[in-house]
């Protein structure tokens, strides 16, 4: 038998179904029984939630390396090549790695789109299905895994984790998950395991009393950002960092410094501490303080804020839900009024987008530049053309259609000390990367 190669597992993978009109657990249960259940030979970590998963998943990695550990992460979307989604210590499985799972996982979906009316697994099933699988043979000391979208339908809510985490509770992916803040909170809940720790973020009190009463119903410890564990407020350094305190019923770490900058990243890290602490105190084992301060000092995030060029002074962020942005106007607002800031600016035409640029627009030291960009699939990019017009803005809103030279000629035409600030979607953060060359 010929051995598949890297472009036609790909290929496999994209292949699939994206979503079901009635979607469930009991396909990728059937998938992973046929694969002989891997999901229940990994120690992990499930981590939920609207914005702030990635950022979670990367200071829980840090932290747990920092403690001499291996540590595998399950995320998406992927920034530069597919292999990022499943990750060891950092770095991405192999082509060969991922070919393997791929030959072992691709005859059984096969069979079972012969016997499923409406046919087999989606294609995050599939990669749900490899990655259980590469860290049922390859263990590592703890796992990651990060919620696609949602949680109680989401498919990698078919494992007992070590602690569930839930980061915070916004308005995106309505249409799947429901429109209002309470139905989404039900289905960020249902990762909540009976018995199990359950750390929560900077939610509201409508989410708040869903996520409790979930908690209550599977007796599962329930801790709360702002309750059970808190930080005090940031304080901005010069170098791009800022620096807090943490603090819980048994421990207090002191002068914590992320380079991750935004109002929220020091509430994402204490989310991370949190599900550590949990997580040691599971295992009986220490909690390791010094391993906390270095895990969260060394986290990088890419598109998060993240500053790709000095001069001109250049920074990607991949806010693409109203939450997220208005988090960034709260940074720009604060750190950032000093200087004129051009935002370039892509959104998936799924997205609120209109309320997004009216946020962004309402800044008055923030200059838009609308753009487009190849989405990934059948998703669209907005129409820049026809929604520019619309905009409440503080200035003039400007039209460019080839990011690139949306790129080019803002830096042409802006000051040494202004920002670019490109935004609006991770697909298109992953595009300018590599223009970049952060690969």
């Amino acid at each position: 038998m010929t051995k598949m190669d890297y472009e036609t597992a790909l290929s496999f993978i994209h292949g699939r179904y994206k979503f079901k009109k009635h979607p469930s657990l009991d396909i990728i249960k059937d998938l992973l029984n046929h694969l002989g259940n891997p999901q229940k030979d990994i120690n992990a970590i499930h981590v939920a939630g609207t914005n702030g998963k990635g950022s979670t998943v990367a200071y829980l990695r840090n932290i747990f390396q920092a403690d001499h550990k291996t540590v595998g992460t399950f995320t998406s979307p992927f920034l530069i090549k597919f292999n990022e989604r499943i990750s060891v210590d950092g770095n991405p499985i192999s082509d060969n790695e991922l070919v393997e799972l791929v030959e072992k996982i691709k005859p059984i979906a096969e069979e079972m789109d012969e016997t499923i009316p409406g046919g087999g697994p989606t294609e995050f099933e599939i990669i749900t299905a490899m990655m259980f699988l590469y860290f049922a043979k390859h263990p590592v000391d703890v796992v990651i895994i990060e919620v696609g979208i949602g949680g109680i339908l989401d498919s990698t809510n078919v494992f007992e984790p070590t602690v569930s985490v839930i980061t915070t509770i916004g308005m995106d992916h309505t249409k799947l998950l429901g429109d209002t803040i309470p139905k989404i909170a039900s289905q960020k809940a249902g990762i909540i395991k009976q018995n199990r720790p359950v750390v929560i973020g900077n939610v509201d009190d409508d989410a708040m009393e869903v996520i409790k009463n979930k908690a209550v119903e599977f007796d599962a410890p329930l801790y709360s950002y702002g309750s059970e564990f808190n930080t005090s407020k940031p304080v901005m350094n010069n170098n791009w960092q800022q620096s807090f305190d943490y603090e819980d019923d048994d421990n207090l770490v002191r002068n914590i410094k992320t380079s991750l900058l935004g109002f929220y990243q020091p509430h994402n890290a204490a989310c991370a501490i949190k599900a550590y602490v949990l997580h040691q105190q599971d295992k009986g084992k220490k909690v390791n303080n010094l391993a906390i301060v270095s895990g969260i000092n060394k986290t990088t995030w890419p598109g998060r804020f993240e500053r790709v060029n000095d001069q001109p002074l250049v920074v990607l962020d991949g806010a693409h839900n109203i939450d997220a942005v208005n988090e960034i106007k709260k940074l720009l607002t604060k750190d950032f009024s000093s200087s004129e800031i051009y935002i370039i600016i892509g959104i998936l035409a799924d997205k609120d987008y209109m309320d997004m640029l009216n946020i962004l627009g309402s800044i008055k030291n923030v200059h838009l530049v609308l753009t487009k960009f190849e989405a990934y699939g059948s998703r669209q990019s907005a129409d820049v053309d026809e929604i520019s017009g619309q905009i409440k803005a503080e200035n003039p809103v400007s039209v460019v259609d080839d990011w690139k030279q949306a790129i080019a000629q803002t830096a042409g035409e802006m000051s040494e000390d202004d920002m670019i600030l490109i935004t609006g979607s991770l697909y298109f953060i992953s595009d300018v990367r590599k223009l970049f060359k952060l690969e």
